[in-house]
């Protein structure tokens, strides 16, 4: 396989944090899923990009479970 984008054939599985918004707050979901190595590009398969929007559906109806991990802070 090569990369649509930098025509790299460095392509290897990794986990990577997919961002979701939840009012002002993003969560991250964690998701294993092909990287290019070269330049980043990003490569999902049917079943991620299902599990991707059944949590955005969840986080948006159900009260979900989430570990705080930090906090963004604005200057005024």
């Amino acid at each position: 396989m090569r990369c649509v984008i930098c025509h790299g054939s460095k392509i290897e599985a990794s986990e990577v944090n997919e961002e979701s918004k939840l009012g002002n707050n993003i969560i991250y979901v964690p998701v294993k899923v092909l990287v290019c190595q070269t330049c980043g590009e990003r490569y999902y398969d049917r079943r991620t990009m299902q599990f991707l929007e059944e949590t955005e559906r969840k986080l948006s109806t159900e009260e979900p479970k989430l570990k705080e991990v930090g906090k963004v802070l604005i200057y005024e």
